[in-house]
């Protein structure tokens, strides 16, 4: 079976309270609402890109308990292929407890549980090699960042694109390099960006460009997205609605953005529905509540 995308990143069930304020410490705040949803950068990417009609499969681990079941049917039910997951006998799998503000904003807790497990050996070099695509976001664990490497080393005829997050933004560029060498798309906010390279995200984007990266797409928030190949650059506005949750609208982006490149899409209508894809989840609480389906968008 040939894949438009494999995602590969964490699993986590997401506890999401909403909350007056996010409390300091020694504050206390008031719990206005709980939802307890799937969740995980990739695996939100994952659903994004299913909805919009794209091939899309999984590489992750969780543990055979009431979450693991939970995240696995969670993705049967959106029509992403499950086959590439692994399930432990052992250990938890991956929660984040999310506290969400009146305006949107958030506090995330997370534990990895066997996400930060995952050997190269576990994985299904076969199953892998199906996809056109492999999409990598951040791992907690070292251990599951040096698989990802070891992925992308033993498939050179597939393009890798990369969510890298605060945890992979915190790491060296070095450390980094032999992902961004093969990078069709590294996908920073505005703040990672900066972590990473020093640099603004325009700077900051060439820097990844002459490491090797085909195309940088920077998150900016309330202020869209700036997109670049080194040749043509944009700056896009972003969609307005009434914000909600922002959890997962970088997710959302990727995979708006992603259902660009499948498409063929060019870099500025890539950039516009990334943009839209965000737009729509922030509407709606949690990450996936809100992701479109094809013939909603916009070009």
């Amino acid at each position: 079976m040939k894949f438009d995308v494999i995602c590969f990143g964490a699993l986590n069930v997401d506890r999401l309270y909403k909350v007056n304020r996010i409390a300091a410490a020694d504050e206390e705040s008031e719990i206005l609402d709980f939802k307890e949803a799937p969740g995980g950068s990739a695996a939100n990417t994952a659903v994004g890109l299913a909805r919009l009609g794209v091939r899309t499969g999984f590489i992750g681990k969780v543990s055979a308990d009431r979450e693991g079941r939970m995240l696995i049917r969670a993705f049967i039910d959106e029509g992403v292929n499950t086959d590439g997951i692994i399930v432990s006998e052992y250990g938890r799998s991956g929660i984040v407890i999310g506290f969400v503000d009146e305006r949107g904003e958030r506090a995330l807790y997370v534990d990895p549980g066997v996400n930060s497990s995952i050997d190269f050996s576990e994985i299904d070099l076969k199953y892998a090699s199906q996809a056109d695509i492999i999409h990598l976001t951040s791992f907690v664990g070292e251990k599951s960042f040096q698989a990802q490497k070891r992925l992308v080393e033993e498939l050179p005829q597939v393009s890798v694109t990369i969510d890298p997050g605060m945890i992979y933004a915190r790491k060296r560029l070095e450390e980094l390099a032999p992902l961004l060498r093969r990078c069709l798309v590294f996908f920073p906010n505005e703040h990672e960006i900066k972590l990473l390279t020093g640099k603004d995200y325009r700077e900051g984007a060439e820097i990844l460009l002459d490491m090797g990266v085909k195309i940088v797409a920077v998150k900016l928030g309330s202020r869209g997205c700036y997109v670049t190949d080194g040749e043509k650059s944009h700056l896009i506005e972003p969609f307005k609605i009434k914000v909600v949750d922002s959890t997962g609208a970088g997710d959302a982006f990727c995979a708006g953005f992603l259902y660009g490149i499948v498409n063929n899409r060019t870099l500025r209508e890539c950039g516009i529905l990334g943009n839209f894809v965000a737009s729509r989840t922030l509407t709606e609480m949690g990450a996936r509540n809100g992701l479109p389906r094809k013939n909603d968008l916009p070009i």
